[in-house]
C-alpha cells in the first residue's frame, strides 16, 4: 500500500484521557498535531478505569460475565470517550468528529471478548478527512459480517490503532501512553530504567509477548507487516519517545533490551496424564477450542506409562482453562488438576540471547543469589523467561535489571 503524505494516526490510552482535565490537555495536543500534519486520525481507548468498572458491574449481576452482552456493554466506555474527545476539539475551534468501529467499517471474526480485525472500509474515513475534519475512532472494537459488536481483548485498542494506520497507509502510528517510551523495565518496579530511542519491530513484540505493558504485541505485528513505524511517545510532553521500525537498532547494540514481568498469569498442572502418542494434542485442541493461549509447555514422564503435563495461561484465560482441564479429570484421562495463581513471569529479552552465551546462566546466578527458585524455564532465540513465585517478582525484576543495566547509567537520548 502506498504510504499517504502527512496522514499520522494517534492513539491515547485510558490514562492519558483519564478525567476532563486529562481529556482538554489531549484536545490542545491534537490541535497542536495540526500544525504539523495535514491529515490526523485519532484512536482513543475507554476514560481511565471505566472498562474495569464495566467488568465489576458485570460481575455483580452475573457469575460468568462472557459473550456477546459483554461486548456490548463493554463497548460502550470508548462511546463515551471519542463524543467527549470530539466535543472538547470543537469547542476549540478544531473540526473533529467521532466514530464508532462499526461507523468507519472495521470488521471482525466472530470471536466474542478476544477478536481479530479482519478488514477496514475505510472509505467513510477518507471522507471526513477529505472535508477537512479531524477523526475519532473507538480502539478496542469491531463490527461481525452479522453487525454484532465484539471486542479486542485487553490493549485492543493499540491493535485498532495500527489497523487503521495500516488500512489508510499512515507515515506514522503514534501510541501515545503515560510513559516516556519503550524502557528497559517496569519503571514502577524500576526506578531510572532506561528508555531507548529505538528499537526493532521484533524486538517490541518479544517486550510486549513478555509482559511489557506500553504495546500490544498485535498491534506491533501489524505494523510489521505494513512497514508503519511506531512512535510510542508520552500523552503529557512533546518530547520524542522510542521509535519502533524495520531495522531498528539499539544505540550501543546491546545484547539485552529489556527485563520484563508478568504478574497475571497462572500455573495449570496436569498429573498422571496417560502418557500415548496424541494426549498432548487433544488437550490442547480442546483449550485452543475455547481461544485459550498458552504461554508454556512442559511435559515430563512419570512412571507407569503416565506424565505429567504443565502450561502456564494469561489470569484472563484461567476459567476456561480449568473447565477443560477438569473434564479429563471426570473422565480420568487426569488424576488431578492443581492450579497455582500466585505465579509470575520474569524474562529477558534482546536480538541476540542465542548467540550470546552465559546471559541466561548470569539472569540465573543472580536470582539463585537472592534466593529465588525458578520453577520453569523458556527460551527462544530472543527471549528467556522464568517462573517464579510472585511475591519475589519485584525484587527479581530489580536484581536482575541491575545485573544487566548496571553499567549504563544513562538514558539514550530521545
Amino acid at each position: 500500500m502506498s504510504r499517504a503524505d502527512g496522514l499520522v494516526v494517534q492513539k491515547y490510552g485510558g490514562t492519558s484521557i483519564s478525567n476532563p482535565d486529562k481529556v482538554i490537555a489531549v484536545a490542545e495536543r491534537v490541535k497542536r498535531r495540526l500544525a504539523t500534519v495535514k491529515r490526523l486520525v485519532v484512536v482513543v481507548s475507554a476514560m481511565g478505569d471505566s472498562t474495569d468498572e464495566l467488568v465489576a458491574l458485570a460481575q455483580k449481576v452475573s457469575r460468568q460475565p462472557r459473550g456477546r452482552e459483554m461486548d456490548l456493554l463493554l463497548a460502550s466506555g470508548e462511546q463515551v470517550a471519542v463524543s467527549t474527545l470530539s466535543l472538547a476539539l470543537q469547542d476549540r475551534g478544531v473540526d473533529a468528529i467521532s466514530l464508532t468501529a462499526a461507523q468507519c467499517g472495521i470488521r471482525t471474526d466472530g470471536v466474542f471478548n478476544l477478536a481479530r480485525i479482519r478488514s477496514i472500509d475505510t472509505r467513510r474515513i477518507v471522507g471526513e478527512l477529505d472535508a477537512g475534519r479531524v477523526v475519532i475512532i473507538t480502539g478496542f472494537q469491531g463490527i461481525t459480517e452479522s453487525d454484532e459488536i465484539t471486542t479486542l481483548g485487553r490493549g485492543g485498542s493499540d491493535v485498532t490503532g495500527a489497523a487503521v494506520a495500516a488500512a489508510l497507509g499512515a507515515s506514522v502510528c503514534e501510541i501515545c501512553t503515560d510513559v516516556a517510551g519503550v524502557l528497559s523495565a517496569d519503571p514502577r518496579l524500576v526506578v531510572g530504567a532506561r528508555k531507548w530511542s529505538e528499537i526493532s519491530y521484533e524486538e517490541a513484540i518479544e517486550l510486549a509477548s513478555s509482559g511489557a505493558k506500553v504495546l500490544h504485541p498485535r498491534a506491533a505485528e501489524i505494523c510489521m507487516s505494513y512497514e508503519i513505524p511506531i512512535h510510542v511517545r508520552s500523552s503529557f510532553t512533546d518530547e520524542s519517545g522510542t521509535w519502533i521500525r524495520s531495522g531498528g537498532s539499539i544505540m550501543e547494540q546491546a545484547e539485552v533490551v529489556g527485563v520484563t514481568s508478568d504478574k497475571e498469569i497462572a500455573k495449570i498442572t496436569l498429573l498422571n496424564v496417560a502418557d500415548r502418542p496424541g494426549t498432548a494434542a487433544q488437550l490442547f485442541e480442546e483449550l485452543a477450542e475455547k481461544q485459550i493461549g498458552i504461554r508454556l509447555i512442559i511435559q515430563s514422564a512419570s512412571s507407569e506409562s503416565r506424565a505429567r503435563i504443565t502450561f502456564i495461561v494469561d489470569e484472563q484465560f484461567v476459567d476456561g482453562a480449568v473447565e477443560v482441564v477438569e473434564k479429563w479429570k471426570t473422565s480420568q484421562l487426569a488424576s488431578d488438576v492443581l492450579v497455582e495463581r500466585d505465579v509470575a513471569k520474569i524474562s529477558i529479552i534482546g536480538s541476540r540471547l542465542a548467540s550470546t552465551p552465559g546471559l541466561a546462566a548470569r539472569m540465573f546466578k543472580v536470582l539463585a543469589r537472592e534466593g529465588i527458585n525458578i520453577d520453569c524455564i523458556s527460551s527462544s532465540e530472543m527471549k528467556v523467561a522464568c517462573v517464579i513465585a510472585s511475591r519475589h517478582l519485584e525484587r527479581a525484576v530489580k536484581t536482575v535489571h541491575n545485573e544487566f543495566f548496571h553499567t549504563q547509567a544513562q538514558p539514550v537520548a530521545g
